[in-house]
């Protein structure tokens, strides 16, 4: 079962009743391998472990041997694995260079999210500074933290009303 979905294309001077089914870009089909979680875990397996047989892969997963074959054939037309014979066993090992190609598309992503994270510090940071200059407290991330004291302090150099009671339990028995 092949799980590669067709990609529909369309040129901008075509409307959307004659646009055309085309093979997916090699983008598409990177992305339709990786959609598996089964997949995933082929690519991290090879990744930690390097170079592994069929049936040591295999082994790794409650599936029909037929089933995981067509996973692995998958990998192998993304050309997220490469298969090499070793005697009777074939081989399955990781080809990073795809992943190259995901990154790519995913950096610009990426980019944008930092930005926007980033923005969202600087406007944090500047209401942080402005709630400051405004009541003249300091503020740690979402809490104000402007006590006040006389001046006098209960057990540990912590401080307290000075009210008469020890803020330490123990205190008392002394």
């Amino acid at each position: 079962m092949d799980v590669t979905p067709a990609v529909r294309r369309q040129s901008p001077s075509s409307s959307a009743s004659s646009a055309s089914w085309s093979a997916p870009s090699a983008e598409d089909e990177i992305f339709a391998a990786l959609a598996s979680p089964v997949r995933r875990e082929v690519l991290r397996l090879l990744r930690e472990r390097g170079p592994r047989s069929v049936q040591e892969l295999a082994s790794c997963f409650s599936m029909a041997r037929p089933s995981f074959s067509e996973h692995l054939r998958v990998l192998r037309e993304a050309g997220l694995v490469s298969e090499r014979r070793d005697g009777r066993r074939r081989l399955y090992s990781l080809e990073p260079v795809p992943l190259v190609r995901v990154r790519d598309w995913l950096d610009p992503y990426e980019r944008f999210w930092r930005d926007k994270l980033s923005a969202l510090r600087h406007l944090l940071d500047d209401s942080v500074t402005a709630d400051t200059e405004a009541t003249g407290t300091e503020t740690t991330g979402t809490e104000t933290t402007g006590i006040t004291t006389t001046g006098e302090t209960g057990a540990g150099g912590r401080p307290h009303d000075g009210g008469g009671q020890p803020e330490d339990p123990d205190e008392e028995k002394q």
